[in-house]
Parts: structure tokens; C-alpha cells; sequence
């Protein structure tokens, strides 16, 4: 089992979970960020760190989020150290249908 990034984290971008992860699996995009699944060990120090509750462990419910997650993981570059969050994050933080309307391909900036 793995923890990914669902939804929430679009427009928001807090990055507490990645300053505590012991394997940088975490990519930044232009308004999100990513678990690489492959790389996750599943110890779950990133799910409280999250303001949010962005990040999940993985269920047979969220496989969109899973397939979402590795395909992002894989384009985007590794995100290693704290950042401010994005701009926007408090007025989006629970807005709804996030990926519909707001949820970039981009890439985010590397460490």
C-alpha cells in the first residue's frame, strides 16, 4: 500500500509532507504535488502533516488518484525541501471539483 495526493492539494500546494518524508517521494507540479507510488514505504508521516487531508492512503476507491499520482510522478520533478504554499491556498482550500477546473499538467519549479 502507498499514500497518495488526491485532489485537495490543487491550488493549495502545501508542502509540510514533503520536509518530513524519509524517501523524497514527492514531484511538484505547477499547483500540486505527487507520491510517486513506487517510491512510497507507506510509513504515513506525510498524512498528518497535510493542513488539508490531501493525502490518503491508497483504496481500490481512489484508483484515478493512483493511475493520477504515477503518471505525474513520472513527468514531474522531485520536490525535496519546504516551500510556501501557493498564493491562492487558503480561498481553495475547500473548494470542490478541483481537477475539473484548476488542475495543471505543468510542471512545478525543482528544488
Amino acid at each position: 500500500m502507498t499514500f497518495i495526493v488526491t485532489e485537495n492539494c490543487i491550488k493549495c500546494k502545501y508542502t509540510d509532507c514533503v520536509e518530513v518524508c524519509p524517501v523524497d517521494c514527492f514531484y511538484e507540479g505547477e499547483n500540486m504535488l505527487v507520491i510517486n507510488p513506487e517510491e512510497c514505504i507507506d510509513c504515513g508521516v506525510c498524512e498528518p502533516e497535510c493542513p488539508i487531508g490531501a493525502i490518503v492512503p491508497e483504496s481500490e476507491d481512489l484508483v484515478e488518484w493512483i493511475e493520477h499520482n504515477k503518471k505525474y510522478s513520472e513527468q514531474w520533478p522531485k520536490i525535496t525541501i519546504k516551500k510556501e504554499p501557493l498564493p491562492e491556498a487558503e480561498s481553495f482550500r475547500d473548494l470542490l471539483n478541483k481537477k475539473e477546473n484548476y488542475f495543471s499538467e505543468n510542471p512545478g519549479s525543482s528544488d
